[in-house]
């Protein structure tokens, strides 16, 4: 074989597998880089992928947590062995029937034992939103119906493993600013009071969702755009503590720590089991645009990977779940309701916040420089090999 032929093929081996190192590290990179954010995967609609193509998106998202409203068997199958933490939910019609220590410990059996070995799931949400409804029994049945599922996780000894709590509408607060002066409604003392116990004893987390645009939407022009959604802005000052808020969404969660404290309580975690901005609405919904959805994920992610605390929490990282991945077209309510996903069910972004992810048969790409990089690679490399070939 001629020399300049081997000399040609050796430079074009060390080359093809420079390629590949770079390629590989630049991976491991862009992975490094995943968020520690949770995400709510709602599924009320007729259009949405299987769950084995989502969790493809979510493993390629590197989101590393998912909320349910269920316990959807063929969800907790397909993310068998993903290292994806999964709180998981029992609806509100099951309240009744959970208050019966057997009900829940059949439930627990059913949904929880046979997946747990290979899927991680953190946590369950016993009911969701419950003192909204104005239903007295709804609302005296759910500590009941949380200890009973927390006992069954006891007897099966899964307690360690998983936690039990469930999630507030942020309604229930009477007052949230200034954040120093939260309280929570006067009508709901009775029952928050025993729950707040109950966390304290099990340590487990007290769920709120918070929405700064149901705020804004009602009061466009008291409340500043910027202020709520993590944009520049002159802030507000809680006159109590002098501590300065320049977004909303730290100011309500500091509202609920207040609202906590009043009760006794410095025992218990606050997180945010859902908050997000609606792409679309009615048009008496101010604010829902594509455009503020994008500002307001985005900055909220960027928050995140700050790991950023409130101004009265500064060493507490807020711990976040997003709502939600996908539009879901069959939520009844306001147009506002379909539309919080951060993807349409076919895979594409609804609005590019900087991730990038891969639904099986699509590939969608955003502001995120991995595809680029990848591609300067490529071309470098490739330039370098042509450049030494090219020598005599």
């Amino acid at each position: 074989m001629p020399k300049n032929i081997r000399s040609a093929m050796a430079t074009s081996s060390f080359f093809f597998t420079l390629l590949l190192l770079l390629l590989t590290v630049s991976d491991l990179f862009v992975q490094s880089r995943g968020l520690n954010f949770g995400i709510n995967y709602g599924q009320i609609a007729n259009n949405l992928p299987s769950p084995s193509r989502v969790a493809v998106l979510i493993k390629s998202l590197n989101v590393s947590r998912i909320k349910l409203y269920d316990a959807d068997p063929n969800v907790l199958s397909a993310f068998s062995n993903s290292d994806v933490e999964f709180i998981i939910g029992l609806g509100n019609e099951y309240l009744q029937s959970m208050r019966d220590p057997s009900k829940a410990q059949s439930w627990v059996q059913q949904h929880v034992q046979p997946y747990i070995s290979q899927t991680r799931i953190t946590c369950i949400t016993v009911g969701n939103e419950v003192f909204n409804y104005n239903d007295t029994q709804l609302t005296a049945n759910l500590l009941p119906a949380m200890q009973s599922v927390y006992n069954a996780l006891v007897n099966l000894g899964l307690a360690q493993q998983v936690t039990v709590t469930t999630a507030h509408s942020f309604n229930i607060l009477a007052n949230s600013f200034p954040p120093s002066s939260g309280a929570f409604r006067q009508d709901l003392i009775q029952y928050i009071q025993p729950l707040l116990s109950f966390h304290a004893q099990i340590k487990s987390p007290f769920l709120i969702n918070a929405y700064p645009f149901f705020a804004y939407k009602d009061n466009p022009n008291q409340i500043s755009l910027n202020y709520v959604l993590f944009q520049p802005n002159q802030g507000a000052t809680d006159p109590n503590t002098n501590l300065h808020y320049d977004n909303m969404l730290y100011a309500q969660i500091d509202a609920v720590y207040a609202a906590i404290k009043a009760l006794g309580h410095t025992d218990v975690e606050v997180r945010i089991s859902e908050t997000g901005w609606p792409s679309k609405g009615d048009p008496d919904e101010v604010g829902a645009t594509p455009q503020n959805a994008e500002i307001y994920n985005s900055n909220l992610l960027k928050r995140i990977e700050q790991k950023q605390g409130t101004p009265a929490n500064p060493s507490v990282p807020i711990d976040i779940f997003v709502f939600a991945l996908f539009n879901e077209n069959l939520k009844p309510g306001p147009v506002s309701e379909r539309n919080y996903g951060l993807y349409y069910p076919d895979g594409t972004p609804v609005y590019n916040i900087g991730l990038e992810g891969y639904l099986p048969e699509m590939v969608i790409e955003s502001k995120s420089n991995a595809l680029s990089t990848n591609f300067l690679i490529y071309v470098f490399t490739c330039s370098l090999f042509i450049w030494e070939l090219s020598r005599p």
